[in-house]
């Protein structure tokens, strides 16, 4: 059975630091891309940040600066760093997998086949 595996939500004081991790289950983590997403109570979900094959990263404004994804080849994971977190940050997190094209954004949610099931992080002012 395929699927991603979200981890390291939780609760965190403004000002602070979490790392998620999504693991590939049956799946390994190397499309063309690959990426965070996230939504907030009344909102649209968001892409947060994807990186490409070769490595390349993308990050929506809200974020640069502050969250860092990349890709472990040998644990097969999607980690994401998320330092100096705000209130504004509070939503859930998926990773997602699987583009269905090429081209274009790789943080357009449309994109991916394959989304994990999500981990919550709730950050307190």
């Amino acid at each position: 059975q395929v699927h991603l595996v979200e981890s390291g939500g939780g609760s965190v004081q403004a000002r602070g630091s979490l790392r998620l991790s999504c693991a590939g289950s049956g799946y390994m983590l190397s499309d063309y891309c690959m990426a965070w997403f996230r939504q907030a109570p009344g909102k649209e979900r968001e892409g947060v940040a994807s990186i490409d094959s070769d490595g390349r990263t993308t990050y929506a404004d809200s974020v640069k600066g502050r969250f860092t994804i990349s890709k472990d080849s040998a644990k097969n994971t999607l980690p994401l760093q998320m330092n100096s977190l705000n209130p504004d940050d509070t939503a859930m997190y998926w990773c997602a997998a699987d583009p269905q094209w090429y081209g274009g954004t790789c943080l357009n949610p449309d994109l991916y086949n394959l989304w994990g099931q999500g981990t919550q992080v709730t950050v307190s002012s």
